[in-house]
């Protein structure tokens, strides 16, 4: 079953997961805390997404689920950035995650274009 980590996408959304909860759990500005918790289900949500759908050994429900791992990607990106500006996040720190994000969100739309490329958990 465990064939997903294979899938790229899910390598850098794993990826993006871990060096969130690493951030997020760093003593930070007191206030930061559910901005950072909303980040991390963001974050740990692309991921599941991508393993969920895959699990489910049809190319409709990982297409599915691949969609909604992109809209998670998205607001992660969207939480990175605002951590940034009110200051929660350093920019070098705010930098590093908007790549990986990217580069997962990437991955993930290359997915989307190549449903053949499914191959499930068979």
């Amino acid at each position: 079953m465990d064939k997903y980590r294979s899938i790229d996408a899910w390598k850098r959304a794993h990826a993006t997961a871990v060096r969130v909860i690493r951030y997020v759990d760093e003593p930070r500005h007191p206030r930061s805390r559910s901005v950072f918790e909303q980040l991390k289900r963001a974050a740990v949500s692309v991921e599941a997404n991508i393993v969920e759908g895959y699990a489910l050994s049809t190319p409709a429900q990982f297409k599915r689920h691949l969609r909604i791992a992109l809209g998670s990607t998205a607001e992660a990106e969207c939480l990175v950035r605002l951590s940034q500006e009110v200051g929660y996040l350093t920019d070098s720190d705010a930098q590093e995650l908007e790549g990986m994000l990217g580069l997962t969100m990437r991955s993930i739309v290359g997915l989307l274009r190549r449903p053949l490329a499914f191959r499930g958990p068979g």
